[in-house]
């Protein structure tokens, strides 16, 4: 048996298909994974993603505490409310864990992934001596996703007057507190939409209430096949500690200045740079019939091989999609080996849609 969320029995009532994720027994999907991913797409669902962590920064040394340890820089988030995405790095560039920090009135928070837990504390708690700073990891907590075009009037028809004000005014990548709730504006599945951090205990009835205003009550595999459309790494697949963010897409979230920040990683970055980055990571759209997965074999004529990282069929485009680590080189066609035989795949930009427009 894994660990479980909150929301584990409310999801069995529901009719949800549990799988194991991360140590996690979560809901797969609740009778359509097609259904749901469609369902958030045009209208909206929710997703339970409380195996997710969260982890409160405070002290007086926090921000300088930060700027090491991020590839992006804290120090941008100039006021309360403001929000930004990083890799947290290891001394070689390697990616440890891909995190959301949000600026807090008391410091900062953290939302990092589920199957890095245990070595994102150990590496945080590890650096914080020395530092006035304070690691608190909140499991009293759970984080509702409620996305998709419609999400945001939806959920403020529900809550109170404050918190749906505070819904109507966020910006895109702002979260801030309203009473014991967390609201912000970011997202995993390339749509609009809300993440509710809230404690624990309140999270089935605020979830039942969600799917009892329509909400689609949404899993694991739509949540999946969405990201991958959007464009955004699953670390463990896309991203890990043996790939750099600049071999993974990610060089946008690197603050190279100011130069004297010398967050961790940085050198082996830019030694990297110096001696050349040999990979990148691409989209890649299947013409034919077939199934793109992770692992499967990438070949691009006269310049070498790479790997799928990811890969499923896309319910918006009809047609099996992927990311995939290749050759710099690599042009705009290549071919994929699917079960001992070559299939040509067209090489994309490795955003396929977003905001419901299919944009390859």
């Amino acid at each position: 048996m894994g660990q479980r969320t909150p929301l584990y029995d409310l999801h069995l009532a529901l009719g949800a298909k549990t799988v194991d994720f991360g140590g996690w027994d979560m809901p797969l999907h609740y009778g359509s994974q097609v259904e749901e991913h469609h369902q958030v797409r045009s209208d909206c669902g929710v997703f339970d993603v409380s195996h997710m962590t969260v982890i409160d920064i405070d002290g007086r040394a926090a921000t300088p505490w930060l700027q090491q340890l991020l590839a992006n820089d804290v120090a941008r988030l100039d006021s309360p409310g403001k929000a930004l995405y990083s890799p947290l790095l290891n001394h070689a560039g390697g990616v440890i864990d891909d995190l959301i920090v949000y600026r807090t009135e008391d410091g900062y928070r953290l939302v990092t992934n589920a199957a890095t837990r245990a070595s994102v504390l150990s590496w945080l708690t590890t650096r914080s001596a020395g530092f006035e700073v304070g690691v608190d990891e909140r499991s009293d907590l759970a984080i509702l996703a409620i996305q998709g075009p419609h999400a945001r009037e939806k959920v403020a028809a529900l809550v109170s007057a404050s918190r749906a004000a505070l819904i109507r005014e966020l910006r895109p990548f702002e979260g801030m507190a309203e009473g014991d709730w967390f609201i912000a504006r970011t997202g995993y599945t390339g749509e609009d939409g809300l993440e509710i951090i809230l404690p624990g205990h309140q999270a089935p009835a605020f979830f039942n209430d969600l799917v009892g205003a329509g909400i689609a009550p949404s899993g694991l595999g739509a949540r999946d096949t969405l990201r991958l459309e959007a464009g955004m790494n699953l670390y463990g697949q896309d991203i890990d500690e043996n790939h750099t963010p600049l071999t993974s897409n990610l060089g946008w979230s690197i603050a190279w200045e100011p130069a004297e920040r010398d967050f961790i990683g940085r050198t082996a970055l830019q030694d990297e740079i110096k001696s050349g980055v040999k990979e990148k990571l691409v989209g890649l759209v299947l013409e034919e019939r077939g199934v793109l997965r992770a692992h499967q074999v990438v070949r691009v004529a006269g310049i070498g091989e790479g790997e799928i990282t990811s890969g499923s069929f896309s319910p918006t485009l009809s047609k099996s999609i992927a990311l995939a680590r290749v050759p710099m080189a690599t042009g705009d066609r290549a071919e994929v080996e699917i079960r001992g035989k070559w299939y040509p795949v067209r090489v994309v930009k490795p955003t396929f849609v977003r905001h419901g427009k299919i944009l390859i």
